[in-house]
């Protein structure tokens, strides 16, 4: 039987880009404008916090 997923999973998932995930660096991508490429290189280059990635491509 599955876990029931805690709304502080939930909080926690957000703050972070799973660069191997294609969807969500799909997601990432469109949200800023760049390209999917833009994207997997900023995660690979400060991590994968999405605030640290959204700045890298020059956004918030």
């Amino acid at each position: 039987m599955a876990q029931k997923q805690t709304p502080r999973g939930r909080a926690q998932d957000r703050v972070r880009v799973a660069g191997s995930q294609d969807h969500e660096v799909a997601y990432e991508a469109k949200k800023e404008s760049v390209s999917k490429d833009a994207v997997k290189k900023a995660v690979k280059s400060v991590g994968n916090s999405r605030k640290k990635v959204e700045t890298k491509l020059g956004h918030h």
